[in-house]
């Protein structure tokens, strides 16, 4: 991750952005992992940084803070956030939560946690906004790659291993990245998370329907799901309830342009760092994450695509993620169930 120059640059960038909300200020890294993002709030000045991470790399964190002769302003605790003794408020968290397709795995509920134990009221949350999007895709050369290969493989029709290869390639969702070319529509907007706001008892499951309209023809192959992450600065008392009704009042009233949406939203507030997921941004190791159908599915231009999904934790083990999709397309309806290992 820290090779992932999109994400830690932004991070980076967004930590000095707001520095005046950081010098002389008590710093929260909820999953600081080496302890990159609390060394960047030293240096832009923060009185103390509590970094705190579950897993042994915190050992080495620690160290590295030693190393550049931190020690004093950097605080690295072992453990996990709900059991960790801090015994001070703190001014700002900072935290790089997201998971792939934003939720899988994702340690916003730690987030919350760390929120309502120990933020000052008025203090910031960096990242303070996340939104999940899904768009229709098509990917040919994937699809020949994975499946149609198996129609003539040197000379041989061994086709009778299409069911398989199907399973194998396409059953569980794939983490790959994928280009705009690829993309058929417009984005969806599945779900706005407000750091601010958000109860951890919403966020075991999404469920939320969409409505997309094709700006291509094609053979669908499946649904892409990507995120941002908003830095902003705003507190809950201000811009955030202000900002958060206005894009949730916005998804209600059915628009479905949200991809010119999305860039209304960004040039409006043009000093607000964004990290994007996008397949049109530059790739992150969060790349996108791609619900491919077995069969693809031919489409037209501003053909309609409606449906549902739905993500929630799976009982048998929560660190999985359940995906139950349903898309209608060419006046049929069809259910694709997947599991997010």
């Amino acid at each position: 991750m820290i090779k992932d120059r999109v994400r830690t640059e932004a991070y980076r960038a967004a930590i000095f952005q707001h520095s005046d909300f950081i010098k002389d200020k008590v710093v929260l890294d909820v999953g600081c992992g080496t302890g990159i993002l609390s060394i960047f709030c030293a240096f832009a000045g923060a009185r103390k940084v509590y970094a705190v991470d579950a897993s042994e790399i915190a050992i080495q964190a620690r160290e590295v803070v030693k190393t550049n002769g931190l020690s004093e302003t950097v605080v690295v605790l072992v453990g996990r956030i709900e059991e960790v003794q801090i015994e001070e408020e703190v001014d700002v968290i900072i935290s790089e939560w997201m998971g792939y397709m934003l939720l899988y795995e994702s340690m916003l509920s730690s987030v919350i946690f760390a929120r309502d134990r120990w933020l000052k009221p008025g203090g910031i949350i960096l990242p303070s906004h996340a939104t999940l999007y899904l768009a229709p895709i098509t990917n040919v050369e994937r699809y020949a790659e994975s499946i149609d290969f198996w129609r003539d493989v040197y000379g041989i029709d061994m086709s009778a291993m299409l069911p398989l290869a199907k399973q194998c390639s396409f059953e569980e969702p794939c983490v790959e990245s994928i280009t705009a070319e690829n993309v058929m529509s417009w984005p969806e907007t599945l779900r706005p998370i407000r750091c601010y706001a958000n109860t951890v008892d919403r966020l075991p499951s999404l469920s939320s329907c969409y409505r997309i309209f094709t700006g291509m023809a094609g053979p669908l192959h499946g649904f892409a799901l990507w995120f941002d992450v908003k830095f902003s600065g705003a507190t809950p008392s201000s811009s955030d309830t202000q900002s958060g009704t206005w894009l949730e009042s916005s998804l209600s009233n059915g628009s479905h342009v949200n991809g010119m949406f999305q860039k209304v939203k960004h040039a409006r507030i043009a000093d607000e760092i964004i990290l994007s997921t996008a397949p049109e941004e530059a790739p992150t190791h969060w790349q996108q994450t791609i619900l491919y159908i077995y069969d693809p599915r031919d489409v037209k231009q501003d053909e309609q695509i409606s449906g549902s999904i739905t993500m929630s934790q799976s009982r048998e083990n929560p660190r999985f993620l359940n995906i139950h999709l349903e898309y209608k397309c060419g006046g049929r309806c069809y259910v694709k169930e997947t599991v997010m290992r």
